[in-house]
């Protein structure tokens, strides 16, 4: 860290909030809260966590640094680079395939110009390839910030990402109106009398 760039602390919010989360877990065990302090943290800095924020975590949760980092790097939901505004990660596992995940990767890359792990010149977006989503029953999925977009194809996914551009807010969710995770096309059983005759 040089002289110019500010030490990472908690804001009062988070850190607030960071008690909270340790306030969970017996005595003697604050090191549990590392996952969310990690999770609080990454917000805090904008997307992605330092080896500042890694060795800060450390000596407030009173363990090793390499314990924290440890975990940051275990685990994809830590980004260790600056991210777009917003992260596009879209699930190329194998349900997520099956039903067209490289048609939404396509799309993806063409509307961005951009490959997996790369973010636009302006900063607005970030492509990622993650491992399992675990909404398969909804393939393809796309996960963008928080929010889940289920039901996605290439045309969807382009939608969206025009509409992020524009500043325009998008409805996590099924894209083809399916409700929660009832079959494509609506219900195929139990239908009309038959349901009562059974």
């Amino acid at each position: 860290m040089d002289g110019n760039t500010p030490a990472f602390v908690w804001t009062a919010e988070n850190e607030a909030a960071a008690e909270k989360h340790i306030a969970k877990y017996p005595d003697g065990r604050q090191q549990s809260a590392v996952m969310p302090l990690l999770d609080l943290a990454q917000r805090q800095n904008g997307g992605h966590v330092t080896q500042e924020i890694i060795e800060y975590i450390a000596d407030y949760l009173q363990m090793p640094p390499i314990r924290v980092q440890e975990v940051a790097t275990f685990y994809t939901m830590y980004n260790h680079k600056p991210m777009g505004r917003h992260h596009v990660q879209v699930c190329t596992t194998t349900p997520c395939w099956l039903r067209g995940s490289d048609d939404v990767v396509a799309a993806c890359k063409k509307r961005l110009g951009i490959g997996i792990g790369e973010t636009t010149e302006d900063g607005l977006f970030t492509l990622s390839e993650v491992e399992c989503a675990g909404a398969c029953v909804n393939a393809p999925v796309v996960a963008i910030g928080d929010d889940y977009y289920e039901d996605i194809d290439g045309d969807s996914m382009t939608r969206l990402l025009d509409a992020l551009a524009k500043g325009d807010a998008i409805t996590p969710g099924s894209q083809t109106g399916r409700q929660t995770s009832a079959p494509d096309g609506g219900p195929k059983t139990l239908k009309g009398e038959e349901a009562g005759d059974a």
